[in-house]
């Protein structure tokens, strides 16, 4: 009989390790552990308990043989009942009748079902973790005289070793999960911080301009058209409006148009099957299904090949597409911006692009002027890339006055992109704690260079002017240079205005159009420098 029950045991704990690999579900675990207690060892009524979200009470996680409602009425404090006990103690106790001992609550009812409880024993182990104890797992056991207590009570504690070692990893796990829903959170916040519109640097009126629509746009659903030239931070820009929408929460996916060909575009952007074509060794997401409640930013619209627009347009206006190779249908909630550098409303002129697509891109269009047109941004923006550059290289580069002239004064074709790699030039070339212009780029040290080219998307011609970009400004060593330097800037405004103002007999549409720029920004400035 002992080797009977030896085997039965090993049988029932060999059953019990193999439900333990199969789920990381605590509650699934134990309820399939007390199913075997039940169906291998003569253990009915199997529970169970850990600590419930009260500060001292305990219910029932899993259960066998009870319904749900008896389930529901399983809590308990520590002390109260025999469960309360074991859980006050650590110990295990056993109740040879549950019928004659008063401690036995039944709190649960279950065995009210029975008609003579005298025949039935309860046993009741504490589950620990690391010493303490977590739960409680108790089990009826029909009484007879082949049955030794201290023998159930020696494999229930085995058992409930198992199931501490379950709840042991259910917290690693619930820890790791905490930790990574943490970090993607923090993330997230330091992304959306980053992209926020106060942290992109742009005093000038024109950002101004630009840093309104975007707040008004941002709040919204519509598609936005991002329009200037290269490296004036349109990509930036989108994400600014992406981390200011309500779809914050969702992916920002990006990508460039201009660098694929039409195959892989389409590839890209709805994804393939398995074996659509040659290459195609596996299923692919395209870019539209990755950004399904999120924003979906497509740079260089421009460049997209006529064949392509077509497919483009219907999944812009349906939400709706097939993977490459693929029947069904997928349908996405994504909200669209695009950019370009390019003058669409010639490419659809000269057929180089659909007309219907244009309309369907163009609804919010926002030009982000070139770096040449907004001077006032030149020293706040080499302070910024200055003080960057100097951390990540662990230097204390300042810049000579002569070299901080010869930035204003240099038109930057490249926008703000080439006024960034010029400051990390500088900075990584510098041998001393003073660049000169010798640590310049060859580009800049050769000679402003010739205009850029009409190739760039522009807005009716709403410019400031470039000359603020060559007033003469003391050194950018530190801060209150840089602040200097601005203040030059505006009386060089003030003055070009007073001047345009002069010219014109005070009329200030008049001095307005003179100066390229509208009636209501010659009226901010009136007021901002207090004109007469």
């Amino acid at each position: 009989r002992d080797l009977e029950l030896k085997v039965q045991e090993l049988s029932t704990l060999y059953e019990i390790s193999k439900v333990l690999t199969e789920s990381l579900d605590l509650k699934l675990t134990c309820s399939r552990i007390l199913k075997l207690l039940s169906q291998l060892h003569g253990m009915e009524r199997g529970t169970f308990m850990m600590r419930n979200s009260g500060p001292l009470g305990f219910s029932i996680i899993a259960a066998h043989g009870m319904t749900a409602e008896e389930i529901q009425r399983g809590r308990y404090q520590v002390g109260e009942g025999i469960t309360g006990k074991v859980l006050e103690t650590g110990s295990p106790i056993v109740v040879p009748s549950i019928g004659s001992e008063p401690l036995f609550l039944d709190r649960t009812g279950t065995r009210s079902r029975l008609l003579d409880k005298h025949d039935i024993a309860f046993i009741s182990v504490p589950v620990k973790v690391r010493g303490e104890v977590v739960g409680v797992l108790s089990a009826d056991r029909i009484f007879s005289e082949e049955i030794s207590f201290h023998r159930d009570v020696q494999f229930l504690t085995i058992v409930a070793g198992s199931i501490a070692q379950a709840v042991r990893i259910n917290e690693m796990v619930r820890d790791e999960q905490q930790r990574i829903l943490d970090e993607n959170a923090d993330l997230k916040a330091e992304l959306k911080g980053r992209y926020r519109f106060e942290n992109i640097i742009g005093i000038s009126d024109r950002m101004q301009e630009v840093f309104g629509q975007v707040t008004r746009v941002s709040k919204s659903t519509a598609t936005v058209m991002l329009r200037g030239e290269s490296g004036t931070g349109k990509e930036l820009i989108a994400r600014a409006i992406h981390y200011d929408s309500p779809r914050s929460r969702g992916p920002f996916v990006k990508l460039n148009c201009a660098a694929l060909p039409e195959t892989l575009l389409e590839s890209e952007l709805f994804g393939h099957e398995r074996g659509a074509f040659t290459g195609a060794v596996g299923e692919k997401r395209g870019r539209f299904e990755m950004a399904d409640g999120g924003t979906l930013f497509l740079d260089e619209i421009g460049d997209i090949p006529v064949t392509f627009q077509v497919k483009l347009l219907r999944v812009l206006q349906e939400k709706q597409f097939e993977r490459i190779g693929g029947t069904e249908t997928i349908t996405v909630d994504i909200r669209l911006i695009a950019a370009t550098n390019k003058r669409l409303e010639d490419a659809v002129r000269n057929g180089a692009f659909r007309e219907d697509l244009y309309y369907r891109l163009n609804v919010i269009p926002i030009f982000i002027p070139p770096l040449r047109e907004r001077g006032e941004d030149i020293p706040p923006l080499v302070k910024y890339f200055l003080e960057r550059f100097n951390r990540d290289n662990r230097k204390n580069i300042r810049l000579s006055r002569k070299l901080f002239e010869t930035l204003l004064r240099y038109p930057w074709p490249g926008n703000v992109r080439e006024l960034e790699h010029a400051i990390e030039h500088i900075v990584v070339m510098a041998s001393g704690d003073e660049a000169a212009e010798e640590d310049l780029p060859l580009a800049i040290v050769n000679g402003s260079p010739a205009s850029p080219q009409a190739r760039a998307d522009s807005p009716p011609r709403r410019t400031e002017s470039s000359s603020f970009a060559v007033i003469k400004t003391p050194a950018a060593g530190d801060e209150s240079d840089l602040l200097s330097s601005l203040s030059s800037l505006s009386r060089a405004e003030r003055k070009l205005i007073l001047d345009a103002l002069e010219k014109c007999g005070g009329v200030q549409a008049r001095a307005a159009s003179l100066l390229g720029i509208t009636s209501r920004q010659i009226g901010y400035k009136i007021r901002k420098y207090k004109i007469q």
